[in-house]
């Protein structure tokens, strides 16, 4: 991936834990690297089409100028979320603050925190079979567009299909929604549950009757599998109410654990019956 980047920018601002640093304030130093495609810019020698690092430079110097925070991972964690915010360009960003005058009562160059972050693709499936169906899964999926470090790319069809599981229970509607965001699988997991309890989720039984079902079917190849949370999402390969709506927005999407896209999972499930 291409980057664009800033070193060394020189900032006066007013972050620290100690009450002096906030009201007497000094310099810090960033340097940025944003990771984007700057092939289109190239070739049409149009800066429109890039990242203009100078006001690039400007927004970084404002935003720690306008704002104040205790330490130096939260200046770092918040100017590249609010960098990935304004230039959708940016696939990813590698940031370091720096604080050479930070009180420390020995000899040295510098402190400095440095992290990359980057916005992440998830598939989240959806599901409802208690009430109302239909506005149990309109308020969620609007409650998770509402949320800040979430963007809704694309949403399925949404399909009536039998409970599974061996539960009596009524029939299920369900689909899938294709997100962005900035937020680390266990967070994501926060926010679906958080929406679920706002819909009076009940978990009394397994595979039970549900007001709403949230669940991060996929979340960019992450293979992942603890106590709390299994992606991708367990037995999929089984359940034509997730390949169905995968196989429609996301058809040629490969399964990092079996290699083969949704659409081939839908067609290989079908011919089983």
């Amino acid at each position: 991936m291409d980057k664009i980047q800033v070193k060394g920018l020189k900032v006066f601002a007013h972050h620290g834990v100690y009450p002096e640093e906030s009201a007497q304030g000094q310099d810090f130093f960033v340097n940025v690297c944003l990771y984007t495609d700057t092939r289109p810019a190239g070739i049409a020698d149009d800066l429109e089409q890039s990242v203009d690092y100078g006001e690039l430079s400007m927004f970084i110097d404002r935003y720690m100028k306008e704002h104040t925070y205790k330490l130096l991972e939260s200046v770092t964690e918040n100017l590249a979320r609010e960098i990935l915010l304004r230039y959708p360009k940016a696939v990813s960003v590698k940031i370091s603050v720096s604080k050479p005058h930070a009180p420390i009562p020995l000899p040295f160059e510098e402190v400095s925190v440095s992290i990359e972050r980057s916005f992440h693709e998830a598939y989240i499936g959806f599901g409802s079979n208690v009430g109302d169906r239909e506005e149990y899964i309109r308020k969620g999926l609007e409650t998770l567009e509402n949320e800040s470090d979430i963007f809704l790319l694309r949403t399925s069809t949404i399909i009536e299909t039998e409970p599974y599981g061996g539960v009596e229970m009524d029939p299920v509607l369900n689909g899938v929604v294709k997100i962005k965001t900035l937020l680390t699988p266990y967070e994501l997991l926060a926010v679906l549950n958080r929406i679920e309890a706002e819909a009076k989720r009940d978990r009394a039984v397994h595979w039970g009757p549900r007001s709403l079902d949230l669940d991060i079917l996929f979340y960019d190849k992450l293979i992942l599998e603890d106590e709390y949370l299994t992606i991708p999402h367990i037995d999929m390969k089984n359940r034509t109410f997730v390949l169905e709506p995968m196989a429609e927005i996301a058809p040629g999407f490969v399964h990092p654990v079996y290699g083969k896209t949704m659409a081939d999972m839908l067609n290989e499930l079908k011919e089983k019956g």
